[in-house]
């Protein structure tokens, strides 16, 4: 059975049993003996008991519990092994004698305890007597104007150059001398391990000071890669909540915003009423919310958890109920989907003829007319609009009518309209095209045309539009007004002779086209017929100037090449094009 010993160190009373009580006094002897006869030595003996006083308590649980030989091995292990220590006088002494001789010596090292990456700037700052800042700054414009070259060297130098890790690195460091005096500052400034302070400069370690740096060079590159993993991952926490947030408080403002519990009435709910959504617009609100905002709370929870390591969990329950509300609403807005589909599933054609007092020899003018009450524009599109006829009844406006004009082989002119509309049935579908509104004027050869249609609000929104097509026996002159531009603008596949550019113009209308008696010659391009039979020496030569004239309803071809003028395949002496029209002088002409 161990004797137990009671010892007072630095203040504080101990239990150590015996083999623990002769390893510590060897210890704390070979420490002294280190500094036989050097100024300040008590001082320094001090400081290292009240350290050992701190690793003890630090160890020991209760005030009974005894220190073991275990608990004095790990606090020589922190201070030093006694073996580190110079236990020969003259081996002290000479290398007093030697720290003395070269007080002034600096030596260049790595300083840990002021750096940001390596510790190069701060070394080379106590090497050449200037502040680490200055250095730090002196990199960076050396590498801006050496195009990074000087990264390369700082690599180098935090690869190669040694940390200074003791006391005596430390004091080296500085240019100070390795002696007691300087060594008691170091520990009073608060150096944890004491035995690596003291001790003299360990040249075996030298040879491997290129392998320690560069394993300390990666360790400081993977501590700066996980440093930036970690911003990045914090910068994404706070993306989510933001994105989360913002969308969360947008969908609860929606949600009264569209007068959902007619907290606020707005006037675009009326529209949503007109679109025939198939269920109540509250409704489909509340679903929306729930589908939307659900997956964007856990969005939001998800970067909380990432900002805050000790959130608390929403439980299990919580999520279950989450899940199950918003797969109950993305399957009733899917059911509501799928009938705002099939009440546009099919469409129907109401079709009006009418006949118009108009032969080959008539000039008739076209316009489109509006309703101040409702609009003054004069341009088509598919929306549609909410207004009040004059009687103040709510009816449902568009301004969906193309026009088409072409020509017919019957001796009088015609109007057909053609009314369009959807449903989920045929029935419905006709029903909704035949409640359109649209009407027209004819007088003293004027045509104006409703730019306009109207349905009743009752029948709510199937797409609802109006087709006008003009029919116009040949030979016929039609003036359109230039508010007809936007309403004819048709795809060629539609058959509309009237083009852009020919409004304003008096128009004679031909088999399948228009003759512009007064339209600039390069704007009446549609005069050209890509079937007519023409001679393939027309087309071959790239050097040839052809083109077509209409001359008083009377085509002529005009060819211009090398060999001269020709009009109508026969050769001319000059032709000229003025104001006064087209004058030819053949080889015949004298």
């Amino acid at each position: 059975m161990n004797k137990t010993v009671n010892i007072n160190l630095a203040g504080f009373f101990f239990h150590l049993d015996e083999e623990a009580f002769n390893k510590l006094q060897r210890y704390l002897e070979a420490i002294k003996r280190s500094f036989t006869d050097a100024q300040g030595r008590d001082e320094i003996i001090q400081d290292i008991e009240a350290r050992i006083s701190e690793l003890f308590s630090e160890k020991i649980e209760t005030e009974n519990q005894v220190i073991t030989l275990k608990e004095v091995d790990e606090v020589i292990a922190v201070m030093g092994q006694p073996e580190d220590y110079q236990l020969d006088e003259e081996i002290f002494e000479d290398d007093y004698k030697s720290s003395r001789k070269n007080a002034n010596y600096k030596q260049l090292f790595r300083d840990p305890s002021n750096s940001y990456a390596g510790g190069v700037s701060s070394g080379l700052g106590h090497y050449i007597g200037l502040d680490a800042i200055w250095v730090r700054l002196l990199w960076i414009l050396l590498t801006i104007f050496s195009s990074g070259a000087f990264i390369l060297i700082y690599i180098v130098f935090w690869i190669f150059v040694p940390e200074a890790n003791t006391t005596a690195e430390q004091l080296a460091m500085r240019g100070e001398a390795v002696n007691i005096s300087n060594i008691e500052k170091k520990v009073r400034e608060g150096f944890d391990t004491v035995a690596d302070k003291v001790k003299g400069v360990d040249y075996d370690r030298y040879g491997k000071q290129a392998k320690t740096g560069l394993a300390a060079f990666f360790e400081a590159i993977g501590n700066i890669l996980m440093f930036c993993l970690k911003v990045f991952v914090k910068f994404i926490g706070v993306l989510l909540i933001l994105v989360g947030a913002t969308t969360l408080i947008a969908l609860f403002v929606a949600l009264f915003s569209v007068g959902t519990f007619n907290i606020i009435d707005a006037p675009w709910t009326d529209y949503v009423e007109m679109a025939n959504i198939g269920a109540p617009l509250w409704l489909v609100a509340l679903l929306t919310f729930f589908a939307v905002g659900i997956p964007f709370f856990f969005l939001f929870y998800l970067g909380l958890k990432i900002l805050v390591k000790k959130l608390k969990t929403i439980g299990m329950t919580a999520k279950i109920v989450l899940l199950v509300l918003w797969l109950v609403s993305v399957v009733m807005l899917a059911i509501f989907g799928i009938r705002q589909a099939t009440e546009r599933a099919l469409d129907a054609d109401v079709v009006i003829t009418e006949t118009l007092p108009i032969t080959s020899n008539d000039t008739l003018t076209l316009r489109m007319q509006n309703n101040p009450l409702y609009n003054e524009g004069y341009y088509r599109h598919g929306d549609f609009e909410l207004k009040y006829d004059s009687e103040g009844n709510r009816i449902l406006y568009s301004r969906d009518v193309r026009l088409i004009v072409k020509s017919t082989q019957d001796t009088t002119a015609s109007l057909r309209i053609l009314k369009n509309a959807e449903g989920s049935e045929y029935n419905d579908a006709r029903r909704y095209a035949s409640n359109i509104n649209y009407g027209f004027t004819m007088e003293n050869n004027v045509l104006a045309l409703d730019s306009y249609l109207t349905s009743n609000t009752q029948d709510k929104y199937h797409d609802q539009q109006v087709e006008v097509t003009l029919y116009l026996p040949e030979g016929t002159t039609l003036y359109a007004n230039k508010n007809t531009y936007n309403y004819h603008s048709n795809d060629s596949w539609r058959g509309d002779i009237l083009d852009h550019g020919q409004e304003e113009h008096y128009l004679i209308v031909g088999k399948d086209k228009m003759l512009c008696e007064t339209c600039p010659i390069d704007n009446d391009d549609d005069d050209w017929d890509s079937n007519d039979d023409w001679d393939s020496d027309w087309d071959e030569d790239e050097d040839e100037f052809n083109a077509r004239i209409n001359s008083n309803g009377e085509e002529i071809n005009v060819k211009i090449n090398e060999n001269g003028i020709e009009v109508n395949k026969e050769k001319v002496n000059s032709l000229r094009i003025n104001e006064n029209g087209i004058q030819i002088n053949t080889s015949d002409d004298n």
